[in-house]
């Protein structure tokens, strides 16, 4: 039983543990130190180091003629839950304990994903505190999302300016990270001389509108480029009450990678991965899209009857780990036959 129950807790603290709420307000607080991105340290992920976005499953190959010539800007989600009597509301990227959270969590089981499309990028960040997303002082988490978007904005600028070199990129992004990859792509590429170099979005963990963006379309077939796919995850039949979903709001099935709402059965799934990173879970969840949701049946696992939640965000892309990964190399494939370069 022990064990049953130490996979429900990994798997529903995958990316957190319990909230500490800051103290004060955002103007009480003392901001921590800006990032120098051009210091490895600054980066979680980053071509120049080993790291966890370079880990693969068991089986799992790389393919190394992608890393050449593509790149991948990840965005990780929130990890910064605060700590006993700080005021802070962002994270400190100088902070051990949350690097090697953030390193553990998304940057294995999320960044890792990306590592056969090109080479992964991961700005660490001045992340808001996850109460940002829920407190009453609106003031405050304006503030604090405004504070880590910089430090994004700065990290990107850096990519560009010293590792880019004209390469096509990848944006990938989860929740928190999803906040800010929206506004980077659309401060960034839409309708800028950079969408020509986009190869696609993944915008995942976040409600985005159908027309999010003025000239970058949602992609709504696999091999389609210069796009962007987004979902949230939800057990099949929950409509929820505290999250906004509807029509109006973007949804990819990512089994399918298409925009309709035709049913997807776990046979087309190609493998999630879950507390175990090493070992693939093929055919884990099935995925069909309601009301701007992305609805799968409850997956089956050792312990899932203790499994209750009906929202499934933390595992928006682990349940697709597979799917998620051929699906950028495929895209990437197809972009630079596009451009000649095959």
């Amino acid at each position: 039983m022990s064990k049953i129950l130490l996979l429900i807790a990994g798997l529903l603290l995958l990316f957190s543990c319990g909230i500490v709420k800051p103290v004060g307000t955002f103007e009480t607080s003392t901001p921590p130190t800006t990032p120098d991105y051009a210091q490895l340290d600054s980066w979680a992920a980053h071509p120049d180091k080993a790291d966890n976005a370079d880990r693969l499953p068991d089986g799992v190959k790389r393919e190394s003629k992608l890393e050449e010539k593509v790149d991948v800007f990840f965005l990780h989600p929130t990890t910064y839950n605060g700590k006993k009597g700080h005021r802070n509301w962002n994270g400190d990227i100088q902070d051990a304990q949350l690097n090697e959270r953030t390193d553990g969590s998304t940057i294995l089981y999320q960044a890792s994903i990306f590592n056969g499309a090109g080479r992964v990028f991961a700005p660490r960040y001045r992340q808001a505190h996850i109460y940002a997303y829920f407190s009453a002082d609106k003031s405050s988490a304006k503030e604090a999302f405004e504070l880590a978007y910089t430090d994004i904005k700065a990290a990107f600028q850096y990519y560009l300016d010293n590792h880019n070199q004209g390469r096509p990129i990848i944006i990938a992004a989860h929740s928190q990270g999803t906040t800010h990859g929206t506004r980077l792509v659309a401060e960034f590429f839409d309708g800028k001389t950079l969408q020509d170099q986009l190869v696609t979005a993944y915008l995942v963990g976040m409600p985005l509108a159908t027309e999010q963006f003025k000239e970058i379309p949602l992609c709504d077939s696999p091999s389609d480029t210069q796009c962007f796919s987004a979902w949230q995850t939800y057990k099949t039949g929950y409509y929820p009450k505290k999250y906004v979903y509807g029509e109006q709001y973007a949804v990819t099935n990512p089994l399918s990678w298409t925009l309709d709402t035709n049913y997807q059965p776990k046979s087309a799934n190609e493998g999630a991965i879950l507390r175990k990173f090493e070992k693939l879970l093929p055919e884990l969840v099935d995925a069909q899209v309601e009301k701007g949701m992305l609805w799968v049946n409850k997956p089956k696992f050792p312990g899932s009857f203790f499994f209750r939640s009906k929202r499934y965000h933390i595992v928006d892309f682990n349940f697709f780990y597979m799917n998620v990964r051929n699906n950028a190399i495929l895209r990437a494939e197809t972009f630079l036959g596009e451009m000649g370069d095959k």
